[in-house]
């Protein structure tokens, strides 16, 4: 069992996306995510998640509401992430992420991109509510998606 964060961060009408294209072996090879990674030993979400962002975009995380707990289960593995969003920030983007590309997208486009088809139900549920949710998001050992679960 993985635990792991997640961020969107918001600037005007526009989420902060990272589109995977340099690590190896990557299971998000090619897919446009939010920002955000595995908690160290010892870190609470909202540690890891301020680290995660800082390492990943340049910017400073001066507060980030986590907005719900996604379970993913991919295949025979189990993943938690603490889901956040953030307009509250501060510091340069960076020229440069390990990861891959950063990008501003504009909301009501994000969708349009290649996404998980899971992440496009947690992303509808950020737009459309103000309140914590939980979700189950279930795909099988060939990556294909398979149901959401409102918990």
């Amino acid at each position: 069992m993985r635990l792991t964060t997640l961020c969107y961060l918001i600037k005007g009408n526009k989420y902060l996306m990272l589109h995977r294209t340099k690590k190896v072996n990557d299971i998000n090879s090619g897919k446009y995510i939010g920002v955000g990674g595995h908690l160290e030993e010892g870190e609470s979400p909202l540690e890891c998640i301020k680290r995660e962002v800082k390492e990943e975009t340049g910017f400073t995380l001066n507060s980030a509401r986590c907005r719900g707990h996604i379970t993913f289960i991919l295949g025979k593995e189990t993943e938690h992430t603490y889901l956040y969003t953030s307009d509250d920030f501060d510091g340069q983007i960076l020229d440069e992420c390990s990861e891959g590309d950063l990008e501003w997208v504009d909301i009501d486009k994000v969708k349009e991109l290649n996404l998980w088809e899971g992440d496009i139900v947690f992303l509808d549920l950020l737009n459309a509510r103000e309140d914590f949710f939980t979700l189950k998001l279930v795909y099988d050992e060939s990556d294909n998606f398979i149901e959401a679960i409102m918990e």
